[in-house]
C-alpha cells in the first residue's frame, strides 16, 4: 500500500466541500440539494464513480467551476468521493441538507482553506483516509481576537 498527500486546487474566493457518496444517483440528488438550498448558487460538483464504467460523472451551475472539480477528482483518483465548487457562497448553507442526502456517507472537510488529501493506494483502487484543513493553531484567541471573530460574522451577514 502506498500513502499520499495530494493538494485541492480551487480559486481562493471559492469554498470546497469533499465528501464520500456511495451511488451514481448522487449526481442528481447532490445537484437538487444545491440548487434548493441557495437560489441562484454558483458550484461545480465531480463524483468519482467505484463501479461498472468507474467514470468521473460531473454536473453544477457553473462550467469552470465544474471543470476545476473533476480535476481535483483526477487528482484524487478516489473511487466513491467527490468534490464541490462554491462561488459566492459558503458552505454552512448547504451542509446540513447535503448530510440529509440519502447517498452522502460522509463529508470530510468543507472549507475555503488550502487542503491536503490523504490518499491510500492499493492494486484495487484509491481511497481518502482524511484531510488536512488549513493550518495548526498558532495560540489561544484574545479580547482583541474575540472582537474581530464578531466584526467579521457580522460583516458577512452571520452574526448582529
Amino acid at each position: 500500500m502506498e500513502i499520499k498527500s495530494v493538494n485541492l486546487e480551487f480559486p481562493e474566493d471559492c469554498n470546497i466541500i469533499l465528501g464520500q457518496s456511495h451511488f451514481i444517483k448522487s449526481v442528481e440528488d447532490i445537484y437538487e440539494v444545491m440548487v434548493n438550498s441557495v437560489p441562484g448558487i454558483k458550484f461545480g460538483f465531480a463524483f468519482c464513480e467505484a463501479s461498472q464504467d468507474c467514470l468521473i460523472r460531473t454536473d453544477g451551475t457553473d462550467e469552470e467551476l465544474k471543470k476545476i472539480a473533476v480535476k481535483n477528482m483526477e487528482n484524487l483518483d478516489a473511487g466513491h468521493s467527490f468534490i464541490i465548487i462554491l462561488k459566492d457562497s459558503f458552505p454552512i448553507n448547504v451542509l446540513n441538507n447535503l448530510k440529509g442526502c440519502y447517498e452522502v456517507v460522509n463529508i470530510f472537510c468543507a472549507t475555503a482553506n488550502p487542503v491536503e488529501v490523504i490518499i491510500a493506494k492499493t492494486e484495487q483502487g484509491c481511497g481518502i483516509l482524511g484531510v488536512i484543513d488549513g493550518y495548526s493553531p498558532k495560540g489561544v484567541e484574545g479580547k482583541k481576537d474575540i472582537k474581530k471573530r464578531k466584526e467579521f460574522l457580522q460583516m458577512i451577514g452571520y452574526k448582529r
